[in-house]
């Protein structure tokens, strides 16, 4: 049906956000929607220190996000905010990248103390590429098992996860077809 594009930017591929991403991607799929996962670990670190906008991987995976329909943006929590790789990522895709699109933010970190780092840090970032937030997910670490096929493992914050999912798809799959009416 449509293009759905995830990214993360953890550096780590092992990561729980990662592995989270990894899950939500599955259920969109399970939906019949064609899912994307790009990383900040797609990108080279040179290519991200030297802020080189027209290296083939920033302009493929500018034109990837262009050509969505919804994004996912997902990062652990470092020092209160999305991660500095992810930034370093976004400063490099055009400013108008996420126009219109559903965005559902997911960020995962090692207290509740780190929750608002969701609405004051990666959603203001989303929106300066004019992209729709929605409310988004936090997950604490301890609610994350990277081990288990479903790797939430709170039963409340695994409803939140799947609902949040399923609003995002219901989204994009309306606005896809008011663009195609």
């Amino acid at each position: 049906m449509s293009e759905i594009v995830i990214i993360s930017g953890s550096p780590n591929v092992a990561s729980r956000s990662e592995r989270v991403l990894g899950y939500i991607g599955g259920l969109l799929e399970d939906k019949h929607f064609t899912v994307t996962h790009l990383s900040v670990r797609d990108i080279p670190a040179a290519v991200l220190f030297s802020a080189d906008f027209s290296h083939p991987s920033v302009t493929d995976a500018a034109a990837r996000i262009r050509g969505a329909k919804g994004v996912i943006v997902g990062s652990p929590v470092y020092k209160a905010a999305y991660s500095g790789v992810l930034k370093a990522f976004i400063d490099l895709l055009p400013q108008d990248v996420l126009e219109s699109k559903p965005v559902l933010p997911l960020m995962t970190g090692g207290s509740p103390g780190h929750l608002l780092a969701l609405d004051y840090a990666l959603k203001p970032l989303l929106s300066t590429l004019k992209g729709h937030a929605l409310k988004g997910i936090y997950l604490t670490d301890d609610v994350i098992d990277k081990n288990l096929d479903i790797p939430v493992l709170d039963g409340d914050c695994l409803s939140r996860l799947e609902k949040q999912t399923a609003y995002f798809a219901e989204l994009v799959r309306r606005q896809h077809s008011r663009t195609h009416a």
